[in-house]
């Protein structure tokens, strides 16, 4: 089998490929790096150049001829990798008729857990958005603990208004239900710190990225002063970036996307580093129901899964495009047994759904000076 032909699409927020072959099937990816899809949609036409002609099957050794061509790296082109590696599974799995999992071991869940976002601008609303999600049947909640105005607040403001946003939800929903906080890189080292502490009688499930990710020398020192299970790698594109997050023991769980760190050739390999140090994985989700469909094979054939985004599931806006979208029910996602990823692109439907880039607007302190 060869590839004769890539071809990415920009579809709303989300930039799809599709791989062809020689034998009639074709491979369907998604690329993760979302606020930067023209570049990446880009490098898929120039990587073509050498997928094309090649058979697909080799995930692995295109991967070591393309990452170590010239030993240039980056957030682009490792998204555009990832985009193909998911494609060519796809291509490799219908070909035996299985779906992805059955070719990286196995099932090792049925069905996928997920949380739902908790929001609202007032902390009567964020604590009426806690309690529909459960009556929904999600167990596991996640929060921003800020409101949309904290960039312009000193820090002692945010730190005060982020525990009164936990203690609502807390009070509203109880103790049986998990709550992750989504900090959103938003702090710095001291800040993270002291919230930390504050938050510690709430029960938190993990601490999601309190610090930018350029540094995971800042992150390992809030690490050694703070008790809360922090996660963070939503960020990272390769292996040794995770290898080194894992090795200075700074997280309880990590978070590779598996439209930007490499694929499942490369995902599966993180995985098992986490594994041995008894890490947790919890995969970074953004995109279409294609990137959906293609997160939970992976979820599903992984021991040391925890959970990841619902992303509008049932009601995603690009669920047209799929010609069947995945099952949500009480909290989780149903594994399909479909073959390759488990859902197929409708290429007739992409042009109602016109490219949305995102623009670059800044956020700002109430100096003028940059936020976050």
């Amino acid at each position: 089998m060869k590839i004769e032909r890539i071809t990415p699409f920009l579809v709303g927020r989300s930039l799809l490929v599709r791989v062809y072959t020689d034998q009639g099937i074709v491979g369907n990816g998604e690329a993760g790096l979302w606020a930067h899809h023209r570049l990446v949609y880009e490098a898929l036409r120039d990587l073509s150049e050498y997928y094309v002609g090649k058979d697909p099957g080799r995930m692995e050794h295109h991967f070591q001829v393309v990452s170590r061509n010239t030993h240039f790296a980056g957030a682009v082109l490792s998204a555009a990798m990832s985009a193909l590696d998911i494609a060519m599974w796809d291509i490799l799995a219908k070909s035996v008729d299985k779906p992805i999992y059955a070719l990286l071991g196995g099932k090792c869940r049925d069905k996928v857990k997920v949380f739902a976002n908790v929001g609202g601008n007032t902390l009567d609303e964020r604590a009426a958005s806690a309690v529909r999600n459960v009556e929904r049947g999600f167990t596991s909640l996640r929060t921003t603990p800020f409101f949309s105005d904290a960039p312009r607040k000193d820090s002692s403001k945010v730190i005060k208004e982020a525990v009164q946003i936990v203690a609502a939800i807390r009070d509203a929903v109880g103790d049986e239900i998990d709550l992750g906080l989504e900090i959103h890189r938003n702090l710095m080292p001291d800040e993270a710190i002291i919230l930390a502490h504050e938050l510690a009688p709430y029960r938190i499930l993990y601490y999601e990225d309190p610090l930018a990710p350029e540094s995971i020398e800042a992150l390992e020192y809030v690490a050694r002063h703070v008790d809360l299970p922090i996660a963070t790698g939503e960020r990272f594109y390769s292996i040794q970036q995770f290898k080194e997050l894992i090795d200075k023991k700074t997280v309880a769980m990590i978070r590779p996307d598996l439209s930007l760190a490499g694929g499942y050739t490369q995902c599966k390999k993180i995985a098992g580093l986490a594994e041995a140090s008894f890490v947790g994985v919890f995969p970074h989700l953004m995109g279409s129901p294609v990137n959906i469909a293609a997160f939970v094979q992976f979820d599903a054939a992984i021991p040391n899964f925890r959970l990841h985004e619902s992303n509008m599931v049932d009601n995603h806006p690009l669920n047209e495009v799929i010609d069947q979208p995945l099952t949500l029910e009480n909290g989780y996602i149903l594994v399909p047994d479909r073959p390759g990823i488990g859902v197929e692109i409708l290429e007739d439907k992409l042009a109602r759904f016109p490219f949305q880039p995102r623009s670059i607007e800044g956020t700002f302190h109430a100096d003028g000076s940059v936020a976050w």
